[in-house]
């Protein structure tokens, strides 16, 4: 069973971070929503945050993930929200289990298929020497020296935890996701359009949804809408948490 936070009742409502994120980035926004009639749930996907650890990186396992988790607490219509990576495995659940949604959201990531660009930021946290790292600082001056945007390291640091008061270690499973990059940005021609209530949201200063792309999502999704929220870049609901709350919330209506 994957790892979870539930904050709340009411109509399930799960939520999927990104690639090398975890359910703690969700918090604030969660939080808002667990106020309004909905049970969240915050969850570690595989590989990542305080979820299993396994030698596999697949669209269809981490669906099944979804299926089990939705099973194991009897989760039925449900709503499903993914950034990125997690919009990925919203898609490719939707797919396979239509049946148990009442709407989805995905946040900047379209039915498509990406290239290969995760190899910076792989290679900084390899450069990551834990037995001289003695404080979070101290990770982050060696980041700094790979990843120098502020932004992304405070977000990959998100996932720096101390295993015993002598020793740091990464939360997601770096080998497997850093010999699997090139799998991160797949995806399978969704043959049957899906019939669920559909929102994507994208950031206006963000290259992962494109104008064209809504060709693309009109065929896969039947009932889509497309919104933006200008000024803000791929991390969007970081960026405009606001903005990104009330587009959401105002679908969910």
């Amino acid at each position: 069973m994957l790892h979870s936070v539930i904050l709340g009742e009411g109509q399930p409502f799960l939520i999927l971070h990104g690639f090398l994120g975890m359910a703690d980035n969700w918090k604030t926004l969660g939080a808002k929503w667990s106020e309004n009639g909905y049970q969240v749930h915050l969850i570690d996907q595989r590989n990542h945050g305080r979820s299993l650890h396994s030698g596999t990186f697949s669209y269809e396992i981490m669906a099944q993930d979804i299926k089990d988790y939705c099973d194991g607490h009897q989760l039925k219509n449900i709503i499903l929200l993914g950034h990125s990576m997690g919009g990925k495995v919203a898609m490719k659940f939707a797919v396979e289990q239509e049946s148990y949604l009442n709407k989805l959201v995905i946040a900047d990531i379209a039915p498509k298929e990406y290239a290969s660009h995760h190899s910076d930021i792989i290679n900084g946290l390899r450069s990551i020497d834990f037995d001289n790292v003695k404080s979070r600082n101290e990770a982050d001056e060696m980041l700094g020296k790979v990843i120098p945007d502020l932004g992304t390291r405070q977000f990959l640091l998100k996932s720096l935890y101390r295993v015993n008061k002598n020793r740091y270690a990464w939360r997601f499973n770096l080998d497997v996701l850093g010999t699997a990059q090139d799998e991160v940005g797949t995806h399978k021609t969704i043959l049957n359009p899906i019939n669920t209530p559909t929102l994507f949201i994208k950031g206006g200063n963000s290259g992962y949804i494109l104008d064209s792309d809504k060709m693309l999502i009109d065929h896969a999704f039947a009932k889509a809408e497309l919104k933006t929220i200008l000024d803000a870049g791929h991390w969007l609901h970081a960026e405009k948490p606001q903005e990104f709350y009330s587009i959401v919330t105002d679908f969910l209506k």
